[in-house]
């Protein structure tokens, strides 16, 4: 069953306006607001290349969306999975109930991982009316990474497979120091919907990946992949508006040209705007991670340039553990 994409992603905050405001000031959104908000909320959608944000805060504090920020903070609450027509999407909703997942209302919303849920939706898309804005840095959405508990993530990729109908693509087991995580991806068939899996390996000392779920209160989007033409001219864009990246030691690039030889952005480059690459056999994953802008430090975002690759930056995964270990020790400290 082929899903063409991630339609929206929305997330549950505690005042959607101010949120869409910092969206639209630090990372270049197009804003506005659905014809209609859902009972009981106020919604705004940003909108920028083929990306779509569904912000909703409760209107009230005993509506559900005001229950799931307690608990949680601000963060990614749904993903709408586009499918070709509604028949198509509702078939999808079966598959996924029948694999075990929960029913939570009769608009093809299903739960997912932890508080987590899924939306099979036909071919809208929360668009704009009258003219699409023009391009932005961001193009679309590469991956979703979501952390379960530790001892989760085999069945949670078994359920992805059974009721989503994906394929695990990549697997990793990424050691720092004395703390280590499991990390494995499942992709739709057509590829264009991405889940990178992580879970804590609860043998070894206490991390960030134990850190996000103590603050999240259980399983939960860790970050947002966004895919861009250029990323270090996204970086440098992005900057000057105000959104902090997370910085790479020095030691990275002095390593890199004799690790992967000449790549197609320079080391200089790359060093300037912090910028970390990774190559596979299909070609280059150029990434860089934003500093988390939450109170409690559990969603960040993240920029994707593929030039070719397929892959996730086995290289670079342990590079982004070290990073934001980095910042949390600073934040402490």
């Amino acid at each position: 069953m082929t899903v063409p994409g991630i339609a929206y992603t929305e997330l549950y905050v505690e005042d959607a306006h101010k949120y869409a405001a910092q969206l639209r000031d630090d990372w270049g959104f197009t804003l506005y607001e659905p014809a209609a908000a859902a009972p009981g909320t106020a919604q705004v959608v940003a909108h920028q290349g083929s990306v779509r944000v569904l912000l909703t805060s409760a209107v009230e504090a005993g509506h559900p969306v005001a229950g799931w920020v307690r608990r949680h903070g601000d963060g990614v609450a749904v993903i709408a999975l586009r499918h070709a027509d509604p028949a198509a999407a509702a078939a999808a909703a079966e598959r996924a109930v029948a694999a075990g997942a929960v029913r939570l209302d009769g608009a093809g919303t299903v739960s997912g991982f932890g508080d987590l849920a899924l939306r099979f939706t036909g071919p809208e898309d929360l668009l704009p009316p009258g003219e699409l804005p023009g391009p932005g840095a961001l193009l679309s959405l590469d991956h979703v990474a979501v952390v379960v508990p530790g001892g989760q993530l085999g069945d949670s990729v078994r359920w992805a497979v059974e009721g989503l109908g994906h394929r695990e693509v990549f697997r990793e087991y990424v050691e720092v120091g004395d703390q280590a995580m499991d990390s494995r991806v499942v992709q739709s068939p057509c590829g264009t919907v991405t889940f990178t899996l992580l879970e804590p390996d609860t043998s070894r000392a206490s991390g960030q990946i134990d850190g996000f779920l103590t603050a999240h209160g259980g399983a939960g989007v860790q970050h947002l992949a966004y895919a861009t033409g250029s990323i270090t001219a996204a970086v440098r864009e992005l900057a000057a508006r105000g959104v902090a990246f997370l910085s790479t030691p020095g030691a990275y690039y002095d390593a890199l040209e004799s690790r992967l030889g000449p790549t197609a952005i320079p080391v200089a480059e790359l060093r300037d705007t912090h910028v970390l690459v990774d190559r596979d056999h299909g070609g280059e994953l150029f990434q860089i991670f934003a500093r988390s802008t939450h109170p409690r430090r559990t969603l960040f975002l993240e920029l994707v340039e593929r030039r070719g690759a397929g892959s996730f930056g086995t290289a670079n995964i342990k590079a982004l553990y070290e990073a934001v270990e980095r910042e949390r020790a600073t934040a402490d400290s």
